[in-house]
């Protein structure tokens, strides 16, 4: 069976239109309002959003999705996965529930520190990192036994943030990496580097764009992630300082056929936004993609 065309595995993320899980974030913008969007700039699949955006049960979400001619690709989960005493799979297994009934294929998982938010990150003790790495191998069993694919996303201000967590899940764990080009530059980390080193773990992609020196604040504390964000932390894809078509080369050249999902962490601090709203930076988002993968 042929892969599709790299401009066929091109994918969006309510995020981009300000759409997070977090409580407080910003106006939150309708599903109607942005599927519509993405359906009019012509892309063809997204991701799910958080609990909420889209219809809870899982036939009536993929119905809902087929409304607006997109494919499903999976999702963001933030999952509690450290705590030696509490058992995720339950949370894992209603997603895949959704996941199987659209045609979705990846769970990406985000290891949450247990609070809500980004804004405060605690450091793991050896048991607890223990249990993360045991939690992340039964999944990512759990879900090919199920059909679909776990990775686990390395996210500031959850517990796999910086390139010494990567090593950790690399070195501790069996499950594939969604390499977020944004937030693991904002960490410090090279995704391209760990890319072409690791290329067979790599199994997802968020195509993110950052301001480093806005997130090296964040690093050092002297702001919040969260008003980091509303501040425009995250850029346009080729405006900030990820080099992103270094990126999909490498993804490319590794033989890599999964999704490149476009996100550009977005907070809606002034309300419903006027004109054309946050489309037009995903418009150019969709742009400098389409041109890096000609």
């Amino acid at each position: 069976m042929p892969h599709p065309a790299p401009r066929e595995r091109i994918a969006g993320a309510p995020i981009s239109w300000g759409v997070c899980e977090v409580p407080g974030w910003g106006h939150q913008l309708p599903a109607e309002r942005v599927l519509g969007d993405m359906r009019d700039l012509g892309l063809t699949a997204t991701e799910f959003g958080p609990d909420g955006f889209l219809p809870q049960e899982p036939a009536a979400k993929a119905a809902f999705l087929e409304g607006f001619g997109l494919r499903a690709v999976g999702g963001f989960l933030p999952v509690l996965l450290h705590d030696p005493g509490h058992d995720p799979l339950g949370e894992v297994d209603l997603f895949i529930d959704s996941c199987l009934a659209s045609g979705a294929g990846m769970v990406v998982l985000a290891a949450t520190t247990g609070t809500e938010g980004y804004d405060e990150r605690p450091e793991l003790d050896d048991l607890q990192w223990k249990a993360l790495l045991a939690n992340l191998d039964r999944i990512a069993d759990h879900a090919t036994e199920r059909g679909v694919r776990a990775t686990i996303h390395p996210h500031m201000g959850t517990m796999v943030e910086n390139s010494a967590d990567v090593q950790r899940i690399l070195d501790g764990s069996r499950i594939g990496l969604c390499i977020d080009t944004g937030h693991l530059v904002a960490a410090g980390a090279d995704p391209v580097a760990i890319t072409l080193a690791h290329p067979q773990r790599v199994g997802h992609v968020h195509l993110k764009d950052v301001d480093a020196a806005q997130a090296a604040r964040v690093v050092a504390g002297e702001i919040s992630f969260s008003d980091a964000v509303a501040e425009g932390m995250w850029t346009v894809l080729g405006e900030g300082s990820v080099d992103v078509a270094a990126m999909i080369a490498a993804l490319e050249g590794s033989g890599y056929q999964g999704w490149y999902v476009l996100e550009q962490d977005l907070m809606l601090t002034d309300g419903e936004p006027a004109g054309e709203g946050p489309a037009a930076d995903v418009r150019r988002c969709l742009a400098f993609v389409q041109g890096a993968l000609s």
